[in-house]
């Protein structure tokens, strides 16, 4: 049985693959990088990232050209809010995100814990399809640089 005391800390990622009709890919790539974080207190956060992100020719985001703006939002995902178990599933419940559409959703997400690592997966109804979104996270302590 998981326990919110064995999901609390960081955790690296270490692949997002997603499985639609016994196809495999990437969203991101095989280089993928992320960091998910739940705190003691229900607070969680994740981000990830594609390994060749383009910095913008300007300054900022605000100071450069839209399409290099836009490309960087398709390279980057993140959310952030309360989080509980029901069961052996975690509840993120969303209250910010670089997607607008995720704000006030309830992203359900099955736990697989085992040791240092640790599964989040998750179907995704796409018409007739179910797509499967499944990520393999490695505690933050057990993480190796490289």
């Amino acid at each position: 049985m998981v326990t919110a005391e064995h999901l609390v800390g960081a955790w690296h990622l270490v692949s997002w693959e997603v499985v639609t009709d016994g196809q495999t890919n990437e969203p991101f790539g095989p280089d993928a990088t992320g960091v998910i974080t739940y705190t003691a207190d229900g607070m969680m956060q994740a981000t990830i990232a594609a390994a060749d992100r383009q910095p913008y020719s300007g300054p900022s985001a605000r100071r450069s050209p839209d399409d290099e703006v836009a490309r960087a939002t398709r390279t980057f995902f993140s959310y952030a809010g309360p989080w509980h178990l029901d069961g052996e599933v975690v509840v993120h419940d969303v209250t910010h995100a670089l997607d607008p559409g995720f704000v006030g959703t309830q992203q359900r997400r099955n736990v697989d814990l085992d040791g240092e690592r640790l599964v989040l997966s998750a179907a995704e109804p796409i018409g007739e399809l179910s797509r499967l979104h499944r990520l393999t996270w490695r505690r933050h302590d057990a993480a190796r640089p490289g």
